[in-house]
């Protein structure tokens, strides 16, 4: 039997959850969030609109005591599920609990962390994952699965996840694949983000919107810049194939708003960090110039 923590509670975290439920019946799933669990289920809602009512193991990282230490002890794979800016600050209290054969795989929007995480995990294993998954929470105990998507998960430092645990993944997981090149895999869907997010974002509209000619000048340059910064971190990405990428997604999911969007309408922090301020910083690292994302950087972080 596997021990499963999930960090995060929030949408992703919630649609993780009930999709291993489904696959992981003789195995041990946490559910670890900030607060207080619920006194009742977990409420999920699929694509289809059938609803769920679900028993949670909920762990309370702002409280722990010796029975969630022990819960924390036993874990074989914790999957992070926090945004971007929340992982360094909510993985580095558990780790005096977890045990160095704990395997940790970090699932979160754009691109960095694994830089900060990767040196204060000792020798346990590190796997970098992607998805294109959508949900959203109703209430803080309710989601709705939104959207179907490519979830990609690679190794990236330390011992690799077993092949069970492999097998559990990608089985519980839809439309789910391991990767060889996990980091060629984020920066492909980082150009996608550092797309659609930001300009998104600043011209309040859905996803659609920036099939329109007057912004196809400015995608092109955030994609020509993150092609060049990329190549310069050692992934090659071939720019016309990636472009066409990003307007594949903009059509596929014309009618949707994207996260950055909702962040800056509801004032909340944005990850625009982690997605073009992750190519302005590699760009610094390799003396590049940046103008058009570093410019988006500045103008999010104005309105966030």
């Amino acid at each position: 039997m596997y021990h499963i923590g999930i960090l995060g509670a929030g949408a992703i975290g919630q649609l993780l959850h009930h999709q291993l439920q489904k696959h992981a019946s003789n195995h041990q799933l946490y559910l670890i969030g900030r607060t207080k669990g619920p006194t009742q289920n977990l409420t999920f809602e699929s694509l289809a609109g059938e609803q769920q009512s679900e028993p949670v193991n909920w762990v309370n990282c702002q409280q722990l005591d010796v029975t969630s230490h022990k819960q924390l002890q036993q874990l074989d794979l914790l999957i992070v599920t926090v945004k971007a800016y929340q992982v360094t600050e909510a993985l580095t209290p558990l780790l005096q609990y977890l045990n160095q054969s704990c395997h940790i795989l970090l699932l979160h929007n754009g691109m960095g962390p694994h830089l900060q995480v990767a040196p204060i995990i000792g020798s346990r294993g590190l796997s970098l994952g992607t998805t294109s998954q959508a949900a959203l929470k109703h209430n803080r105990f309710a989601t709705k699965q939104t959207g179907e998507g490519l979830t990609q998960i690679g190794h990236y430092q330390g011992s690799e996840l077993t092949a069970e645990l492999w097998q559990l993944l990608l089985n519980a997981i839809p439309n789910s694949q391991k990767v060889d090149s996990v980091l060629l895999a984020l920066w492909q869907k980082l150009a996608i983000n550092a797309a659609i997010n930001p300009l998104t974002a600043l011209n309040k509209c859905a996803n659609g919107e920036l099939a329109q000619p007057q912004y196809k000048a400015q995608i092109e340059r955030i994609v020509a810049e993150l092609v060049e910064v990329a190549a310069a971190d050692g992934i090659v990405l071939e720019q016309t194939a990636l472009l066409e990428r990003v307007y594949r997604v903009i059509k596929l999911t014309k009618a949707n708003f994207s996260s950055m969007h909702q962040d800056v309408h509801h004032q909340r922090q944005t990850e625009i960090a982690a997605i073009n301020g992750y190519i302005v910083l590699r760009a610094q690292t390799h003396q590049i110039d940046t103008p058009v994302n570093t410019k988006l950087l500045g103008e999010i972080q104005q309105l966030s």
